[in-house]
């Protein structure tokens, strides 16, 4: 029962996922997509560099809410079929992401799933989310690289899981998909920052997390 209730969430989660909040938004002010323009990534941060603040909002709310409701359906379907939800939870949290990511309604070509990875980890374990969030920030406004306070969430999150939860095999996992998920969709952020290309926070030239 477990597992089918796992299974029927990563569906839900994936399908959920895949609404990218980003394109749609979007279209309604005049983008007809924005993979076309900036980064070519779908996400809050080439929204705000691409089309402006408001815009950018909207994506960025539309990206947490999407990872808020795939942990709590998941919750809701384990209640409901009497099982542990742990499972069910931790699937859905990185379905949705990988939704987020590889949307199936525009083409598989979607954001990085940051905003998203924050809101199911959030969810799942506030107090190392918001130690996490913190830390992210902080490496943001001192190295001034969105990029840069991604990745180094992306490294903290399954460290922090690791540390205190080392004896939870289900979690450790799901922090460790979800870390390295999230590195290898910056792979071009990292060549950039390696060649000295990656733009800063303030900079006229777009880029995305």
């Amino acid at each position: 029962m477990t597992y089918i209730a796992a299974a029927i969430v990563g569906v839900i989660a994936y399908l959920l996922g895949s609404i990218n909040s980003s394109i749609l938004v979007g279209r309604l002010f005049g983008v007809k997509d924005i993979r076309q323009h900036g980064s070519g990534n779908a996400g809050a941060t080439n929204t705000l560099r691409t089309i402006g603040k408001k815009a950018a909002a909207f994506v960025f709310a539309g990206d947490v809410l999407k990872g808020v409701i795939a942990v709590l359906i998941a919750h809701l379907i384990a209640f409901f079929m009497h099982t542990d939800g742990t499972i069910a939870v931790l699937t859905a949290a990185l379905l949705v992401v990988l939704g987020h990511n590889y949307p199936l309604y525009f083409g598989l070509k979607g954001g990085k799933g940051i905003a998203t990875s924050a809101a199911v980890i959030l969810m799942i374990d506030p107090l190392i989310g918001i130690c996490v969030l913190v830390f992210a920030l902080l490496v943001m406004v001192i190295t001034r690289y969105v990029s840069v306070g991604s990745i180094a969430a992306a490294v903290a999150f399954p460290v922090a899981v690791a540390i205190w939860h080392h004896d939870n095999i289900p979690y450790l996992i799901f922090a460790a998909a979800l870390g390295l998920l999230a590195i290898f969709r910056h792979k071009e952020n990292i060549k950039r920052l390696i060649k000295g290309t990656e733009s800063k926070l303030g900079a006229k030239k777009k880029e995305n997390v």
